[in-house]
């Protein structure tokens, strides 16, 4: 156990630096008085971490994200508060890790002001100390209940905690005799802090009440709280915020209850929460620490986090591009900060077999540069051409990014190079990393790159390189070289380096970078700051090939992947997925209807939920949305115009069903045939009467006339009319405006960007 001491912070998030296959758990104490002053201590022996009440402020395990407090809300330390050291406390899973003179650099980044915040986060701990779990039983409930009796307080997040016989725990408040949820959870499941499933406000004279469910089937003795794997434990987390004046940082309830409250409680706090095996995780403790709450708490979620609508299918977007985009092989795909789609593809120049020799030089520099427009600003609504930019600077490009100023970064793997180019068109390049067409793999040469990443808080400049080399490197925003690292691994003892890093995406909300390991089929993370291995998604429904990866700061963290096909064979369909981040789950997978996928290259996800993947076989661009979305475009059936024979058997059934009510057929008929003539004539005499009543007679005629075409009068002529052409006047407004609109868009002209189109390709072998 490690321990880090920071003394007198004042308001704090937190960014965590570690790794699930190193350390087990994190957990930071706040405290006046630590054990010890030195830099490190082991606290498993007779020391523990504070002399004093040991505040829990922070805890971390299993690849948690960093933890953003609600807006306005921050933990209160240093000054009065009696938090006037931070005490880092780590433990490590396995000693084997530290084989080989293994250097553990895990901890925490602590994001600080000195601006004091409206409100006071703080954690409400409620355990059960007594619990005992009889062998064999089905059903053991631990309850635990306590009043309330300081100022109000709003729970916004909570958190589950039991052993390997937790089956489900739920925390409610309870007043007037009314139980209000405020979470419920299987403790089987990721141990995160989970929004609270209600809004409410815990005051003076609430009960705050919990419960969890345990078995005791399959073991032969009973079963206490304790700290060791074999012992359980009955945690529920809230955690709150309250006003500055009167916070009160850490409250815990250990107390029984009354029996009798308890038989009120909500049905579905004993209606265990169903988990897959691939959610099962280890519940593994070491020993139990002096002076040591020893818990296994994880990252709370974000305040903005929602769960997942499961029923948000991605489907194809019909119809779109409503334009023609003459692309070549579509390589990469990014957006500016509007939203717009960016498009990179390699007009007529494509990448076959012959393209390189094995030493990787490109051998058809003949050809000269591609003289299409490579690089189109895409409206994302319509797909129509925005912007449009370079031409004769490319020989085969493949990935592509902008920055927070829109400047684009694109990679080519022809030339061997990176270029940082402006968002205005310059012809010259604002920065090139490499030499032209001279592979190499030492700081300032690369082998056929493939993608970069710019991180939006640093400026700092991250490229995969590639299909010769297995790296990734690090340079400042000026192009100068800081860093580079390989593959991550989730066994230590088989490091599998990189196979075509293909793909990077930068993650914001967590400061970690993402590739895509093409060739082994899987994503690893990394911290951008350190290069440290952080995780590996990887499944088998990848089917051994991930070409792109995309990233949605939502719902607590979105991945969006397409596979490819296998060079040793077609091993699965090709088609995109969604992963939940934290638990590598597949959300959902999608691919498009009117097509198959032949070579999906890159990916990218709008902020509304839209995801283009860009094929480079197919030389298109797809977009899939939310089925409700495409449920909301698909236009309403008109209805059609009835045959002869249709309207004939209709005045059939209306004359069947009028001699049925004694009519006979002459008079039916007669009916029939005269019912225009009178609905004309009455609309006639109707209009004739309405303007007589708005204008009065012949003393206003003139100013009649005026107000008409200001106003409008009703023209029937316009009413009816619903196409281009006609003119503008009564309600025609009103019933043509879709018509307008139209209009405008092809009257609207894109002279002023620069010419795009690209003859048809032949077809040949691409990457």
């Amino acid at each position: 156990t490690v321990v880090v001491v920071i003394l007198r912070p004042e308001f704090m998030d937190f960014v965590p630096h570690a790794s699930m296959d190193t350390a087990h758990h994190m957990l930071l104490y706040g405290c006046r008085t630590p054990y010890s002053t030195k830099g490190y201590w082991d606290c498993g022996t007779e020391q523990g971490t504070c002399e004093d009440e040991a505040k829990i402020m922070y805890a971390w395990a299993r690849n948690a994200p960093p933890t953003k407090l609600p807006k306005d809300v921050g933990f209160k330390v240093g000054g009065d508060t009696r938090i006037t050291y931070f005490v880092l406390q780590i433990h490590y899973g396995d000693v084997k890790n530290f084989r080989d003179h293994h250097r553990d650099c895990s901890g925490l980044t602590l994001r600080m002001t000195s601006k004091p915040q409206p409100y006071i986060a703080g954690m409400y701990l409620m355990m059960s100390v007594d619990t005992v779990i009889p062998p064999g039983n089905a059903v053991t409930n631990a309850d635990i209940a306590c009043t309330y009796q300081s100022y109000p307080i709003h729970p916004f997040a909570f958190r589950t905690h039991t052993h390997r016989l937790g089956k489900v725990v739920s925390g409610y408040r309870v007043r007037n005799g009314q139980w209000t949820l405020i979470g419920r959870q299987s403790p089987q499941l990721p141990q995160a802090f989970y929004p609270a499933s209600n809004d409410v406000e815990v005051k003076y004279g609430d009960i705050l009440a919990a419960r969890c469910v345990f078995t005791g089937e399959g073991r032969t003795t009973k079963t206490r709280i304790g700290g060791t794997s074999s012992d359980e434990m009955c945690n529920f987390y809230i955690m709150y915020y309250m006003d500055n004046k009167h916070s009160v940082p850490y409250m815990d309830c250990m107390d029984h209850g009354n029996s009798n409250l308890f038989r009120n409680i909500p049905n579905e706090a004993n209606i265990p929460i169903p988990v897959s095996p691939d959610h099962k995780m280890s519940m593994m403790h070491g020993s139990a620490h002096k002076g040591t709450l020893f818990i296994m708490l994880q990252q709370p979620k974000r305040e903005e986090e929602e769960v997942l609508d499961q029923g948000a299918h991605l489907e194809e977007l019909d119809g779109w591009p409503e334009v023609e985009l003459q692309l070549g092989q579509v390589s990469g795909l990014a957006l500016d900060s509007d939203d717009n789609l960016v498009i990179f593809h390699r007009g007529d120049h494509r990448w076959g077999v012959n393209s390189f020799d094995n030493s990787a030089i490109y051998q058809q520099k003949s050809l000269g540069p591609i003289q299409q427009s490579t690089i189109l600003v895409v409206d994302p609504v319509k797909g129509n051409v925005l912007k449009a930019s370079g031409r004769n600077m490319f020989y085969l490009p493949h990935g592509i990014t902008t920055d927070k100023d829109n400047n684009y970064w694109v990679t080519d793997v022809a030339l061997h190079q990176v270029f940082k180019l402006s968002k205005d068109e310059k012809e010259k390049p604002l920065l090139v990393l490499g030499e032209a067409f001279k592979p190499g793999n030492d700081r300032s040469h690369f082998c056929q790159p493939t993608d970069v990443a710019v991180d939006p808080e640093t400026g700092n400049v991250f490229v995969s390189d590639g299909y010769c080399n297995s790296r990734i490197l690090k340079f400042s925003p000026e192009g100068r070289y800081l860093s580079d690292w390989g593959a991550g691994s989730v066994d230590r003892r088989r490091r599998v380096p990189f196979q075509i890093p293909h793909s990077l995406a930068f993650l914001p909300d967590k400061r970690e970078l993402l590739v895509a390991d093409r060739e082994n089929g899987r994503v690893q993370c990394f911290m951008a700051d350190t290069g440290e291995f952080v995780k590996e998604i990887k499944r088998d429904e990848f089917g051994g090939e991930v070409f792109a990866v995309s990233y949605a700061p939502v719902h607590g963290g979105l991945v969006y992947v397409v596979n490819g096909e296998s060079p040793y064979g077609h091993s699965a369909p090709l088609q995109g997925f969604v992963l939940n981040y934290s638990t590598n789950e597949i959300l959902d997978t999608f691919a498009p209807d009117t097509q198959k996928f032949k070579m999906p290259h890159d990916i990218v996800v709008t902020k509304d939920g839209s995801v283009f993947v860009g094929d480079a076989a197919a030389d298109s661009v797809i977009k899939f949305v939310p089925s409700e979305k495409v449920q909301e475009k698909k236009p309403v059936p008109a209805q059609q115009e009835k045959t002869p024979e249709e309207k004939e058997k209709e005045k059939g059934k209306i004359a069947n069903k009028a001699s049925a009510q004694g009519l006979s057929p002459g008079v039916i008929t007669t009916l029939l045939l005269l019912l225009p003539l009178v609905l004309v004539i009455a609309i006639g005499v109707f209009i004739r009467w309405k303007k007589s009543r708005m204008y009065g007679g012949n003393k206003h005629r003139d100013r009649a006339a005026t107000q008409s075409k200001a106003a409008g009068t009703l023209n029937l002529g316009n009413f009816f009319a619903t196409h281009k052409g006609y003119t503008r006047q009564g309600f025609d407004r009103l019933s043509t405006e879709g018509s307008d609109l139209e209009k405008d868009d092809e009257d609207a002209t894109d002279s002023e960007n620069e010419e795009y189109s690209a003859p048809p390709p032949p077809v040949s072998a691409s990457r």
